[in-house]
């Protein structure tokens, strides 16, 4: 899966719109803003699990945005859910490709523990159906692991440092994908293996 640094805008349906009062203005404000998890009533006390997912750079198109902020609200009743966003680098134009991996690299490696189970979003990662992929998040929750983290690289993905430390790969799709877009289509594939694993309507086969 290719990703590429772009800022197309989508266009919401009318329906969506009336709905949405008013947008976040920074994709970090989501963890702040909205009850994940543990911190959310309805969260399960059995699943002591964490997700995390790691990405670089904000988004600044409203309605990603938005969908974003559905999405990581509906997945917090499942588990608790984390969005980590890396500004972008300053100056990428005095840094060469493989020096702005390097940058980017040491500081997603800051976000992680040495006890975190390290997953790559990468274009030659193993690529799942939406119900193998709920199989997937279930094993690794029976695992005992305490925190689950995601990481969606930046426009010439990770440095070798992150590949040494990563425990997995997977591949959304071998087309290419803006990095702002993926994040949403990640986020949405969590919620809905969630949604499988709870047999519930969401999803249809």
């Amino acid at each position: 899966m290719k990703f590429e640094n772009l800022n197309k805008s989508i266009v919401s349906s009318s329906e969506f719109m009336s709905k949405s009062n008013k947008f976040v203005s920074e994709q970090s404000k989501i963890d702040s803003s909205i009850p994940l998890g543990k911190n959310n009533p309805n969260h399960s006390k059995h699943q002591n699990m964490n997700i995390k997912l790691i990405a670089i750079g904000k988004t600044d198109n409203k309605n990603l945005i938005a969908l974003i902020t559905d999405y990581s609200k509906r997945l917090g009743f499942y588990i608790k859910f984390d969005f980590e966003i890396i500004p972008d680098l300053k100056k990428v134009k005095n840094l060469s490709e493989a020096q702005q991996k390097e940058k980017e690299g040491e500081l997603i490696l800051a976000k992680t523990q040495t006890s975190d189970i390290l997953i790559l979003l990468d274009e030659n990662g193993k690529q799942l159906d939406s119900v193998a992929f709920s199989s997937y998040l279930q094993k690794h929750m029976n695992s005992g692991i305490k925190t689950l983290v995601f990481v969606i690289g930046g426009p010439y993905g990770f440095s070798d440092a992150v590949y040494a430390r990563a425990n997995g790969k997977l591949g959304l799709s071998k087309m290419t994908f803006s990095h702002q877009m993926v994040r949403l289509f990640f986020i949405e594939q969590l919620y809905r293996g969630f949604t499988i694993l709870r047999n519930e309507p969401y999803h249809h086969k």
